[in-house]
């Protein structure tokens, strides 16, 4: 909760965060904000196997193609 005007206000968990991580990302470097960001939000699932269904559909000869359309 957030108190303004002589009132408290409800505020989101995603509004703290972002307010913090801005306020924080004004004395570091964007390297160090990425850190920071891995540490408190590791995520959840299986990056491998997500990652793996979504690019399926790709094929080397694709992206490279893609690349030198650029």
């Amino acid at each position: 909760m957030a108190y303004e005007g002589g009132r408290v206000m409800k505020i989101t968990d995603g509004k703290v965060q972002w307010a913090g991580i801005e306020e924080g990302s004004k004395n570091i470097s964007a390297v160090e904000l990425i850190r920071y960001l891995q540490e408190v939000d590791p995520g959840s699932g299986n990056y491998v196997q997500d990652r793996q269904e979504w690019q399926q559909e790709y094929t080397v000869d694709m992206l490279l193609g893609a690349v030198k359309q650029g």
